[in-house]
């Protein structure tokens, strides 16, 4: 059988009350509270605080307080990532970041979602007692290739891949994947051209 925490990463309705699932996200909460209150001077404490938050951080990581994450773990950073002030990562599925990728300000991140059709989001009849919420929450992952840039602004919704070297424009929502080599930007985020990366950064 399996649990609910395995239930979210494969992508299918879980109970966000499981006990395991809170414990989680509470060690998050606690672990993403001292990293914000930590001296930006202090870079050893800094560092070790995100080796326990994420699932895997790699060399030349900077990321601006305030930042905000839910599980922390289903975090995955690349080399050479900068990810500015007040940035929110809802991880509850897998967030994967490459390497040489820079995030601006006050960028959104979701893996979780809900049922559009209001008789499957919300469990009919419901009532406090039964260890459930009044409503049904999946989460699909999110994974941004080596050598992007996302624009101030940015919010990224479950489900998306963001193709190596593209560049999305500030304030875009991004409800679709976006193919590699690409500028994007809009409400909805659409390809505006391609973009052409030196031959000699094709191998990072």
């Amino acid at each position: 059988m399996k649990s609910e925490i395995q239930k979210c990463l494969d992508g299918e309705i879980f109970n966000t009350s499981d006990t395991e699932i809170q414990n989680i996200i509470q060690r998050a909460r606690c672990l993403t509270k001292d990293y914000n209150n930590t001296s930006g001077t202090d870079l050893k404490r800094k560092n070790e605080l995100l080796t326990d938050l994420f699932g895997s951080l790699g060399r030349n990581v900077n990321i601006d307080t305030p930042f905000y994450c839910d599980y922390g773990r289903h975090i995955s950073i690349g080399n050479n990532v900068i990810i500015n002030m007040n940035c929110t990562f809802v991880d509850c599925n897998r967030i994967e970041i490459g390497n040489n990728v820079l995030i601006a300000s006050n960028v959104q991140i979701y893996t979780a979602t809900h049922p559009v059709e209001t008789y499957e989001r919300l469990v009919e009849d419901w009532n406090e007692n039964q260890g459930i919420p009044y409503f049904r929450t999946y989460a699909l992952p999110v994974k941004i290739e080596n050598n992007v840039w996302i624009g101030g602004g940015v919010i990224i919704l479950p489900g998306v891949t963001i193709g190596k070297n593209s560049v999305i424009g500030a304030g875009s929502l991004v409800t679709r994947s976006i193919p590699e080599n690409s500028v994007a930007f809009g409400n909805p985020c659409k390809v505006i051209r391609k973009n052409n990366p030196k031959v000699g950064l094709h191998s990072l």
